[in-house]
């Protein structure tokens, strides 16, 4: 049996297609692919928009943010996700690997942009106490801020004032093991010289 209705002539078809065209141009796979993020924990977000949202359509890509050289291109991107809307809304509905503090659904600012950027570059364990100095003690610090004031990672924070101590502080042998570096470490934290968030350690700066 013939196929019911009409069918859509070549013509019509490559009219449709300049019709999704015409707000702004559409992304190529090579675009599409190189910035489309792996979801392998660096810092990503799902670009939707609100129109759709409205609409019942979550439709959108999650897109990787550090791969992008300065905020324009980054927009410009998620705008072109969306070529088939004329007044793009964006609205970022989820994110992943970095601060929470730095999430907006609503949108995402030069400087925010520029922050996860160098947050991205950091190793996995340098981020993870970055977040802990920015949930405990700085939440508008920068990463050179962070970098001043880390110490490092310890097993438990009486090690690292036993470390401090022997840099400082020439002790003689046979004293060592009559010093309680519990004790040391509690007068270092309630001094509010340093202070400890699981195992990572900081000066108070």
């Amino acid at each position: 049996n013939p196929p019911t209705g009409r069918a859509i002539s070549p013509t019509a078809q490559n009219h449709k297609d300049m019709e999704k065209k015409l707000y702004r141009e559409e992304l190529t796979q090579m675009e599409t692919n190189a910035h489309r993020a792996s979801l392998n924990g660096e810092p990503a977000v799902y670009c939707g928009t609100y129109g759709k949202y409205n609409n019942g359509d979550i439709s959108g890509m999650w897109v990787d943010v550090a791969s992008f050289t300065d905020y324009e291109e980054f927009m410009e991107f998620c705008e072109r996700v969306h070529a088939d809307e004329e007044d793009v809304e964006l609205m970022f509905q989820d994110y992943e690997g970095f601060p929470y503090a730095w999430y907006s659904e609503s949108g995402m600012g030069e400087e925010t942009f520029d922050r996860i950027k160098e947050f991205a570059a950091l190793e996995n364990d340098k981020r993870e106490a970055y977040e802990a100095y920015l949930d405990n003690y700085d939440s508008e610090a920068s990463v050179e801020d962070f970098n001043d004031c880390y110490q490092g990672h310890y097993d438990c924070p009486e090690d690292f004032a036993e470390q401090l101590y022997f840099e400082l502080y020439e002790i003689p042998a046979h004293l060592e093991n009559f010093i309680d570096w519990r004790a040391v470490w509690r007068n270092l934290y309630t001094a509010g010289d340093y202070f400890e968030e699981s195992g990572h350690v900081f000066r108070c700066c």
